[in-house]
């Protein structure tokens, strides 16, 4: 389990991620914006058509930077305050040329981001009366894995481990492979001491051997709330239990008063819906 992120830690490879973005989208140059004269300066603002959280401004920032660092930003908004319909988030001023250009991917940034934000704010009030803590998955859009983590902690939520590398979750097929969830935990630790383990399991049985074996965090995988209290109390602090398994809003305030310790949620990064923003630019 990886500790909480602090939202203003980005990720290091933000300036990369917005270059590979701006790349795929002017490819030999913006054959649309140099009908535009080159000389030409405009002014532009970034306006909110929606209620949620923003997030995503520094890759706004860094995507209009490297197409033209004349290009002024002045946000009147801080990444995580909450929007609304109408609202001028940013004004812009600078080259035409880069105003345009830079239009779709900022903005792409932006949306994405800040939907991931919202979904994982809505979802953390949900929860707060609870000590349950709200996780993201590996389950996020290609290329944006480290960006949409950030936006989960925008949110409020916790990341749960980057990816394949910082941290055990020992799922079904491992323990097949290994001979059984005691070898499968042994060998873990041979491996890689130091690295959390953490192990999934379908059953009550399943958990209690992972508890003998000395799991660090058990995955009760689409347990009923019946199954997740009964864990609960068969657990006694011996390990940390987190919820899994297609978890939407309806279910999520029942599981997290079963007293489970996480709750990994897909559908903070995959199911999200883009927030409607437009950059409205004036000649």
């Amino acid at each position: 389990m990886n500790s909480p992120s602090s939202p203003n830690q980005l990720p290091e490879d933000m300036t990369e991620t917005v270059r590979r973005a701006l790349t795929e989208d002017l490819g030999s140059g913006d054959i649309t914006a140099a009908l535009i004269p080159a000389h030409k300066h405009a002014e532009g603002r970034i306006v909110s058509k929606d209620n949620g959280y923003i997030c995503g401004i520094p890759w706004a920032q860094e995507a209009f930077r490297q197409l033209n660092d004349a290009v002024c930003l002045d946000w009147h908004v801080q990444e995580g305050d909450p929007i609304e319909p109408g609202q001028k988030l940013c004004d812009l001023r600078g080259p035409a040329r880069a105003l345009m250009s830079g239009e779709r991917t900022a903005l792409n940034f932006l949306q994405t981001l800040s939907a991931t934000a919202t979904q994982t704010a809505n979802f953390t009030k949900l929860i707060q009366h609870t000590a349950a803590t709200l996780l993201d998955t590996r389950k996020t859009l290609p290329g944006l894995r480290t960006a949409q983590k950030y936006a989960v902690t925008v949110g409020g939520g916790r990341n749960h481990r980057m990816g394949l590398f910082d941290a055990y979750l020992i799922k079904e097929n491992h323990i097949v492979s290994c001979g059984g969830i005691a070898a499968s935990i042994a060998k873990a630790r041979a491996v890689s001491p130091g690295k959390t383990v953490q192990i999934e399991v379908q059953n009550l049985d399943e958990m209690e051997a992972a508890l003998a074996a000395h799991a660090e965090i058990v995955m009760l995988d689409n347990f009923s709330i019946n199954q997740l209290k009964q864990a609960v109390a068969q657990n006694q602090n011996r390990a940390k239990l987190e919820a899994s398994g297609g978890i939407e809003d309806g279910q999520l305030v029942r599981i997290a008063e079963t007293g489970v310790d996480y709750i990994s949620v897909g559908a903070l990064t995959k199911h999200c819906r883009a927030l409607d923003l437009s950059l409205l630019i004036d000649f």
